[in-house]
């Protein structure tokens, strides 16, 4: 854990430094008494907890504060003040936590504890990784998405070749099923594979990759590491490794294979 220290007066900063120091987790700890000198610090350094006075005269500390979230917007802020116990909640402070001066140690663990559990608390969101070039595959992180039906697979497959467009659930159908007759009983059999879809994304902690809304769906894509996004961006990784094969296994996908080579780019 890395924590920093701002105060004005040396002597609270350099206490404050040192009961940082032997609290149990055992961080590495940096102080500063100048407010350029800590952004400075931050705009190279990674910091977890940020403790700061909320009255400085070279600044105050809301403003500091403000500006710290600009460079590290995860870092948890707990402010030193002179001022009541309620006085933060006045100010409309977004702070981890506060702590009255003098610094009392066992209150300086206590918010330090709080601040670092609610770090821990936010997990980072799921890194969705869609490969389209040659087959169609997804990962979270480094583990491939298993689908327990193949048509759920190739819907997703389909939502991201549209790249967040809505789609009808009788343009899922026809891609899917092409000629087939779009009746009560196969109305019924795509209602499945929505749902198949649904549970094995919820299964993976990635449900909110989709929208479903009156009757329609869609992808959300960026909420996706898409290599076909990338390519159509112009992105030079992308573009390099684009061989000229697109979603192999599904027919509906030689549109966009299509339009990719119209583009001028080597395949």
């Amino acid at each position: 854990m890395q924590i920093v220290c701002m105060d004005d007066e040396v002597l609270i900063l350099e206490m404050t430094v040192s009961m940082c120091r032997e609290l149990p987790s055992a961080p590495d700890v940096t102080g500063f008494h100048r407010s350029d000198d800590t952004l400075a610090w931050l705009k190279d350094h990674r910091a977890d907890i940020v403790i700061l006075d909320i009255n400085m005269p070279d600044t105050d500390g809301i403003t500091l504060a403000a500006r710290i979230k600009e460079l590290q917007p995860d870092a948890a802020l707990i402010f030193l003040t002179g001022y009541s116990e309620y006085a933060l909640d006045a100010f409309g402070l977004h702070a981890s936590g506060y702590l009255l001066k003098p610094v009392n140690a066992e209150k300086l663990a206590a918010e330090v504890e709080y601040a670092a559990a609610c770090r821990v608390a936010k997990k980072e969101p799921a890194r969705v990784v869609v490969k389209t070039f040659g087959e169609f595959d997804i990962f979270v992180g480094d583990q491939p998405v298993i689908f327990k039906r193949a048509r759920a697979k190739e819907l997703l497959a389909y939502l991201i070749d549209r790249q967040g467009g809505f789609v009808t659930r009788a343009n899922v159908f026809a891609a899917l099923w092409e000629d087939a007759l779009y009746d009560r009983s196969m109305q019924k059999q795509l209602d499945v594979i929505i749902r198949s879809l649904k549970s094995t994304l919820e299964e993976y902690g990635i449900g909110d990759i989709i929208e479903i809304r009156k009757g329609q769906m869609r992808v959300l894509p960026e909420k996706l590491e898409c290599d076909l996004y990338r390519f159509l961006q112009g992105n030079i990784d992308a573009v390099d490794a684009y061989r000229g094969e697109y979603m192999n296994a599904y027919p509906w996908a030689g549109m966009t294979e299509s339009y990719m080579g119209r583009l001028g780019l080597p395949k």
